[in-house]
């Protein structure tokens, strides 16, 4: 018997290896001939050929992210997510072999067991995952826009009573309505690519149309739209509409045209007509109720007052409930009551600013994703564009939110109490800049003291990032892109790419081996590291590539457990890849999450021109031989250069 399977998570590094180490033991002890396509981020690997397809006897997808699986019309199919394909790969294969697994049906379309996954989420919460691809293909079209704006306003704009303005025949202008563009694909690509992720390919322009209906407030008599809250009910509404829409039997003649015209014309009309007469007139009401009330409000409580319009700012960032606090902010402007949007001015910048923050200070609450996604997020703080906190609210809404809230309402209570006020119809710390804020010392303190609030909120409350499953008996480890801690082991039977580095060996000789470390802290192993490969010649400046080695430590360590830690660098200073390797007896502190000090480090320097995928490659290769217990004895026992450098051969 022949089996195909394909392994793949959102990060592309370690589940999706551990997954096919797994299946591959697992086929190997059953005596199932199987060949694995990984799809991380290096790219595809062992990719099927059609000779492949034909041949196999069933397949089985162990994936957390949307793979093509028009490939296997007509085959058994397996759906589920990786860490199934991680902790039960003999069932998975059972399934196969006893005649279990649902026929994949047609082009387009899944199998009634992998759609049954997709609503039920085996292997991994469902909410989450399809919000997760959703937010994913969001990112960008925040960056771009918060970005391009940013740009525009701070070369472009000038103070004016109506707000910051950028002239109209201005080149900036263009930019300015570059950004704008891509801000307005934000909502409509977050539903359409949530709605993808449980119906396939059929969900996705049902999901973009709710998005779009989502976030014009026009289709139901709002001057404000859902914004990203309606577009994740306008994704998820489109997504399972479509999904019940392709469980209907229908004649074959009509099969072929269900996932390109029926299904998205059914579903697209479905949702617009639930927005437009459901959702949309509701929420409308619900919003100008709100606008009345806080015009009531004014002359009461000013500090009670601050808060609400803190805490409507940070709720949904940009979208309905922010505009309501907005629009009452500028709506006060035109009435020479300046103080209004003081508060309402902090509270802007307050979310995106504090997420940044929040991932400056503890790096190990965030995945690397995050953390790249928090140096946008401060920037466009600094700016006053609140959506750049959106990305971080739409992963983990239940901690940041409240967080975004507490932080803007502390801020805006400061403003109000200090008598800060703005005179333009913006945000954040860039309306102080260009002079149109009244008493802009306690402006700034106010932004500062709620962006910390913020910081320290959201770190207490979250968890530390996602932690990899156990494998064999390896210690779990938390899952971050481009670290130690992620990059698994490559699939054991299976060819990898051809490089010029085949194996450790070409990358190590006698003179980068220290079989008897003497340094008694992280930063000096790493500093006698470095001299051995100073020695060798193939640094350019060993303080640059210490100083790149430090960074990465600060991303979070790289002890990655078991007594191991492969501190690593991408230098200019690199002339070309090699790998140091030393044993401390007695061990060292290097802050591994399992607790143990590091006894057996490797030391992997490549130069930066190498940065696409040359380290993954070397971390695989490593990674996949230290989760062997015997292996790990024998480097520790080893008492000699010429020991160690033959025990260095076997890996490959």
């Amino acid at each position: 018997m022949k089996i195909l399977a394909i392994t793949s998570c959102p990060n592309g590094i370690a589940h999706t290896y551990m997954a096919a180490e797994n299946l591959q033991k697992a086929a190997d002890a059953m005596g199932i001939d199987i060949k694995i396509e990984t799809q991380g981020s290096i790219g595809v690997e062992n990719e099927f050929t059609q000779a492949d397809i034909d041949a196999a006897d069933g397949v089985i997808i162990a994936a957390d992210k949307t793979v093509n699986k028009e490939r296997f019309v007509g085959k058994p199919l397996v759906a589920v997510g990786v860490q199934q394909g991680i902790n039960a790969p003999e069932t998975l294969i059972r399934r196969i072999v006893d005649g279990q697994a649902s026929v994949h049906e047609e082009s387009g379309q899944r199998s009634n067991e992998d759609a049954g996954n997709a609503a039920g989420g085996k292997g991994q919460n469902a909410f989450y995952r399809h919000l997760m691809n959703g937010v994913s293909y969001m990112i960008p079209f925040i960056v771009i826009g918060g970005l391009l704006i940013a740009i525009s306003l701070t070369l472009g704009g000038t103070s004016t009573p109506e707000g910051i303005q950028i002239p109209e025949d201005s080149f900036w202008k263009t930019i300015e309505n570059i950004g704008a563009a891509s801000f307005s694909f934000m909502v409509p690509i977050l539903a359409g690519f949530i709605a993808m992720s449980i119906a396939d390919r059929p969900g996705l322009a049902p999901g973009m149309v709710g998005g779009y209906i989502a976030m014009n407030g026009s289709f139901y008599g709002s001057e404000a739209g859902a914004g990203f809250l309606g577009g994740i009910i306008a994704g998820f509404l489109a997504g399972y509409i479509a999904l019940w829409i392709k469980k209907i039997k229908v004649p074959s003649v009509v099969q072929p045209i269900m996932p390109i015209i029926v299904i998205p014309v059914l579903a697209s009309l479905a949702v617009g007509l639930i927005f437009v007469t459901i959702v949309g007139a509701p929420v409308a009401q619900i919003f100008e109720s709100l606008t009345t009330w806080l015009q009531d409000m004014q002359g009461t409580s000013s500090i009670l007052l601050a808060l609400i319009l803190g805490g409507m700012i940070a709720f949904d960032m940009g979208g309905p409930v922010n505009k309501v606090a907005f629009l009452f902010g500028s709506a006060m402007i035109a009435e020479g009551n300046y103080e209004i949007m003081g508060p309402i001015a902090v509270a802007i910048a307050v979310p995106p600013i504090g997420m940044g923050i929040a991932t400056f200070l503890n790096r190990r609450k965030f995945a690397a994703t995050e953390v790249e996604t928090g140096k946008a997020s401060f920037t466009m703080g600094l700016f006053g564009i609140t959506e750049g906190a959106i990305p971080f609210a739409a992963q983990d809404p239940f901690r940041v939110i409240p967080s975004n809230m507490i932080g803007a309402m502390v801020g805006a209570v400061i403003a109000m109490m200090s008598g800060v006020g703005d005179r333009v119809a913006h945000g954040g710390p860039i309306v102080g800049v260009l002079g149109a804020v009244d008493n802009v010392l306690m402006f700034f303190v106010a932004i500062i003291v709620g962006s910390f609030v913020t910081a320290i909120t959201v770190n207490l409350l979250k968890k530390e990032a996602a932690v990899e499953p156990a494998l064999a008996g390896v210690p779990t480890q938390p899952a971050a892109e481009e670290t130690v801690k992620e990059e698994a082991p490559a699939v054991k039977g299976q060819p990898q790419p051809e490089e010029e580095n085949a194996d450790l060996h070409s990358l190590t000789n006698k003179n980068l081996i220290q079989v008897n470390v003497k340094a008694e802290s992280k930063e000096q192993t790493i500093d006698e590291l470095i001299d051995l490969l100073a020695a060798e010649n193939v640094l350019t400046s060993p303080a640059d590539v210490k100083e790149a080695i430090l960074e990465r430590e600060a991303e979070g360590s790289t002890g990655i457990g078991m007594n191991i830690a492969i501190p690593h660098a991408k230098s200019t200073a690199v002339k070309e890849p090699r790998v140091a390797f030393g044993v401390k007896r007695d061990g060292v502190d290097w802050n591994s999450l399992d607790g143990t000090e590091a006894k057996l480090i490797f030391m992997i320097v490549v130069p930066k021109e190498s940065e696409g995928t040359q380290h993954l490659k070397i971390l695989q290769m490593l990674s996949r031989k230290l989760m062997d217990d015997q292996y790990r004895e024998q480097l520790l026992q080893v008492t000699s250069t010429d020991e160690a450098y033959q025990l260095l051969k076997e890996v490959k």
